[in-house]
């Protein structure tokens, strides 16, 4: 749904599930999501992803940002290839994902991932583009398409938050399964994304009325 306003969305949401009611008229329409076009922006939002992937909020914020800190205040490809793996890991992130960030910056400079090209390909197109690099998982690609690429049909089942989100919503006694819920997206197919933003506030909503 590209060219509907948000109150259409909500809207849209509503019709096809009441549970989202109560939700919607708290936290309002969903957010207005634009492309980020510039590749200076898509390539730190890549590696804010892989921060944050399998980490609580509070602990990713305070990682990414010794990883800023430790880049020189700049994140992109060379800043991340000159900081190197070790020097990441002393900013606080495990192996695996001070790997991923050198592995992605090289796979970016050397055009094997093309962010250019990003915005005339497919989600899907997307997700094997950046997924291709050893430890980057769909969730961090499903981040990405969200939250730089503003994709409105995004639906991350993997995202603890938003399976969470959808059990309260929903009055569920556990926590809906990946498989039920890729099941459950599919009645608001073109806006999902909108659907998993839902998902997280009711989270928070929960939260705060504690």
């Amino acid at each position: 749904m590209p060219n509907q306003k948000p109150e259409e969305v909500a809207e849209f949401i509503a019709t096809r599930d009441r549970a989202f009611r109560p939700i919607i008229a708290l936290a309002g329409p969903p957010p207005l999501r634009r492309r980020a076009a510039a590749i200076d922006v898509r390539f730190p939002s890549l590696v804010r992803s892989i921060t944050h992937q399998l980490l609580a909020t509070s602990a990713a914020t305070t990682i990414h940002g010794r990883v800023v800190d430790a880049c020189g205040g700049v994140v992109n490809v060379h800043t991340i290839i000159a900081t190197g793996p070790e020097k990441l890991r002393g900013a606080g992130l495990n192996r695996t994902k001070a790997q991923a960030m050198v592995d992605l910056a090289h796979e970016v400079r050397d055009a094997r991932v093309n962010l250019s090209r990003h915005g005339r390909m497919s989600d899907d197109e997307i997700v094997r583009d950046v997924a291709s690099v050893r430890g980057i998982g769909p969730w961090t690609a499903q981040m990405y398409l969200i939250s730089t690429m503003s994709r409105p049909d995004v639906w991350p089942i993997g995202d603890y938050g938003v399976r969470v989100g959808w059990s309260l919503l929903h009055g569920l006694d556990e926590t809906i399964s990946e498989k039920e819920l890729l099941v459950a997206g599919e009645r608001f197919e073109g806006a999902r994304t909108s659907v998993a933003w839902y998902c997280w506030e009711a989270v928070h909503w929960s939260k705060t009325a504690k």
